[in-house]
C-alpha cells in the first residue's frame, strides 16, 4: 500500500489506459494484427532489459540476440525432451538468461564502452554455430518442432491461439514493466543511474559497481530470455537462423527508436521493430531494406531522443502554457 500511495496520479492514469487498449484490442482487431503483436509485446520485453542495461545504467550491448536464443532453446527442450508445461519452461528460461547474463556480467566489469559493445557482438555472432555444433540437443541446422501454444483449460473455448498468445504476451509485458518501474524508483534505480552518470563518484557513495553492473545484466538478460520463449511458443519452432545477428542489432534498433531514457520507448520500440518492415514491403517488396533503413534515418534525425522522448517534449509543449496561466492567476 505503501509503494502504491507514492505512485503519480499520471503514472496510474497512463497505466490504466495502456491496460484497457491491451484488453480491448484483439477484439476489434484481425487475429493476424493480434499474432503480430503479441511478437511486438516480445519485443517490447527484450528492449525494456535493454533499456535498463544500456539506457539505466550505460552497459552497451550488441549480443542479446544470444539471450533471446537460451530462452528460446531452453523452452523447445524443456517441451520436447522433458515435457515440461510451457509456463513452467519459460520460466526455467528467465532463472537461466539471468545466470548466464550474470556471468557476461562479472566478465563485462573489465570493459567498457566499444570494447563492451565488440565483446557482446562477439557473443552474437557466435551463438548459430554452437547451436549447429550441438545437433542431437538442439536439432543442428534443422532446429526443433514442438506443439504449439494454446489457451489453458476453460478459456480454450473462449480465446483462439492467436489471441491466446496476444494476451499472455502483454500480460507478461505489464507485469515485468510495473515490477521494472517500482524497482527502477528506489536505491536500485539510484544506483545503476549513479554508475552510469559516473562510476568513480558512486563507489565513493558506497555503491558496488561488481554487485549493480552484474546485476543489471542477469536483469536485462533474463528480459530477453523471457522474449525468446515467448516467441518460440509462438511460432511453435527454434532454429540458429532465428536467433542471428541481425536479432540483436534489431533490438537496439528499436532501444533506441523507442527512447533509451523512457521504459514506455520499450512498448514503442516494440511495436516499431515488427511493423515497420511489414509496412516497409507494403511499400515496394523489391526496395523493402532501403525504405527501412530510410525510415530509421529520417526517424533519429527528427526524434534524437527516440519517439517516446518526442512525445514528452510535446506533451510538455502542450501543457506548459496551462501551467504558467495557472501561476498568473495565483
Amino acid at each position: 500500500m505503501m509503494a502504491a500511495a507514492r505512485v503519480p496520479a499520471g503514472n496510474l492514469v497512463s497505466f490504466g489506459l495502456a491496460a484497457l487498449v491491451v484488453a480491448i484490442v484483439p477484439w476489434v482487431l484481425p487475429p493476424y494484427i493480434s499474432f503480430e503483436l503479441a511478437y511486438a509485446g516480445a519485443y517490447a520485453i527484450a528492449i525494456l532489459g535493454l533499456i535498463i542495461l544500456t539506457g539505466i545504467n550505460g552497459q552497451i550491448s550488441l549480443g542479446h540476440g544470444a539471450f533471446m536464443a537460451v530462452g528460446g532453446y531452453t523452452v523447445a527442450i524443456a517441451i520436447t525432451r522433458a515435457g515440461w508445461p510451457p509456463e513452467a519452461a519459460m520460466l526455467l528460461a528467465a532463472v537461466l538468461c539471468a545466470l548466464f547474463g550474470g556471468v557476461v556480467g562479472v566478465v563485462a566489469l573489465r570493459l567498457s564502452g566499444a570494447y563492451l559493445a565488440l565483446a557482446t557482438f562477439a557473443l552474437a555472432v557466435s551463438v548459430a554455430p554452437i547451436l549447429k555444433r550441438f545437433k542431437d540437443l538442439t536439432g543442428g541446422a534443422q532446429g526443433l518442432t514442438f506443439p504449439a501454444a494454446h489457451a489453458p483449460g476453460p478459456l480454450a473455448g473462449v480465446l483462439d491461439s492467436e489471441r491466446w498468445l496476444y494476451y499472455e504476451s502483454w500480460l507478461i509485458v505489464g507485469v515485468l514493466f510495473a515490477a521494472s518501474w517500482f524497482a527502477l524508483q528506489g536505491r536500485l534505480g539510484r544506483a545503476l543511474r549513479a554508475l552510469r552518470d559516473n562510476e568513480i563518484a558512486a563507489v565513493s557513495f558506497g555503491i558496488n559497481p561488481f554487485v549493480y553492473k552484474s546485476l543489471a545484466f542477469a536483469w536485462s538478460a533474463a528480459y530477453a530470455g523471457i522474449a525468446g520463449a515467448l516467441i518460440a511458443s509462438a511460432t511453435a519452432y527454434v532454429s540458429p537462423d532465428t536467433y542471428a545477428l541481425n536479432l540483436s542489432i534489431t533490438l537496439l534498433i528499436g532501444a533506441v527508436l523507442g527512447g533509451l531514457g523512457s521504459m514506455w520507448g520499450a512498448i514503442i520500440g516494440g511495436i516499431v521493430v515488427e511493423f515497420l518492415p511489414l509496412w516497409a514491403q507494403t511499400i515496394n517488396t523489391a526496395a523493402s531494406s532501403l525504405i527501412y533503413g530510410i525510415s530509421l534515418i529520417l526517424v533519429m534525425i527528427a526524434m534524437p531522443g527516440g519517439i517516446a522522448g518526442a512525445v514528452r517534449r510535446v506533451a510538455l509543449i502542450i501543457t506548459r502554457p496551462q501551467s504558467e496561466g495557472q501561476l498568473e492567476r495565483s
